[in-house]
């Protein structure tokens, strides 16, 4: 199962590729933001991401809302955050 996990944007890392590092709970990886690019993320913002894109921008309550409700699915979250952690989009 993929599920769309949220992570808060480190840092834009390459501007001009709508490349970002971002922050998903504790794991740090090199995702493209393109698909946000007319409303381009921040730095501190959170971003629902899928597959190393950031699919959309949320607010830190629904992010830190949804961060709890995925991790209540146990092995499917692990299993998220490990695909996670061993990725790279570079």
């Amino acid at each position: 199962m993929c599920l769309g996990i949220p992570g808060r944007i480190v840092e834009i890392t390459d501007a001009a590729n709508c490349l970002a590092k971002v922050d998903v709970n504790g794991v740090r990886r090199i995702i493209s933001v393109r698909l946000l690019e007319k409303d381009m993320p921040a730095p501190d913002d959170w971003v629902l991401v899928h597959v190393g894109f950031a699919m959309a921008k949320i607010d830190e309550t629904e992010a830190l809302l949804t961060l709890a409700a995925v991790k209540k699915l146990g092995e499917a979250y692990a299993d998220e955050i490990e695909a996670f952690d061993s990725s790279s989009i570079i």
